[in-house]
């Protein structure tokens, strides 16, 4: 397992990330890591290594894009001094092309996503242990759907910036699908995007399996 004793892992993304956890960050003794895949992997954690002592933080805000992120990195994510970083923003970069198609200022084209993102892993890594790259997903299995083929775009993306700068890459898209081939995509989310507790997990085991999670 990649996390070692003593870790800070900071958990950055959008609301599926967020999912309700609390502000000011860390406050709150039940429910400050939110009802989501941070949670699941806290959980998973402490409970399966309690020898580590490992501290997760969930910095995750709804309806963040990754120029969002770029403007509060300084004080979500480096002055936190984590040892792991975990980002996973890319949903509403998309989301935005088509549910506001007439305010492209809310958009975030792919070549802005990827230098954005590229800038901030690279000048995050040298600082950190490790980082953890999880692209971002659109529950929907027909690759040829318009938003999901988009998103696909945006993952490529996650996965050539993990490669190139060695981090962890975690294929949410992916971890997906084995679920869809026996669930209609709205039993995991409604809007195709905010995962119930079952999607959660989903995201949350694929998380672990990344960073060598070892559940025996």
């Amino acid at each position: 397992m990649k996390l070692e004793r003593g870790d800070k892992l900071v958990m950055i993304g959008d609301s599926v990330t967020d999912c309700e956890r609390a502000r000011p960050v860390g406050q709150g003794l039940f429910g400050a890591l939110g009802k989501g895949y941070v949670s699941l992997v806290d959980g998973q954690l402490n409970a399966l290594y309690p020898e580590l002592g490992l501290k997760v933080i969930n910095v995750g805000t709804s309806g963040n894009t990754v120029l969002d992120l770029k403007k509060r990195w300084q004080t979500d994510v480096v002055d936190l001094k984590p040892d792991w970083v975990s980002v996973m923003i890319g949903i509403n970069d998309v989301w935005r092309q088509f549910d506001s198609p007439h305010q492209p200022e809310l958009m975030v084209d792919l070549e802005t996503y990827e230098s954005t993102l590229r800038e901030l892993v690279q000048a995050t890594k040298p600082q950190v242990k490790g980082m953890v790259l999880m692209t971002p997903f659109y529950i929907e299995p027909n690759p040829q759907d318009a938003m999901r083929s988009r998103m696909d775009q945006y993952g490529e993306v996650v996965k050539r910036i993990a490669h190139e700068t060695g981090s962890v890459m975690v294929d949410t898209q992916a971890a997906f699908e084995p679920v869809l081939k026996s669930y209609y995509a709205a039993y995991l989310a409604w809007d195709r995007v905010h995962p119930n507790h079952v999607g959660h997990t989903v995201l949350a085991n694929a998380f672990l399996r990344g960073i060598g999670f070892q559940w025996n």
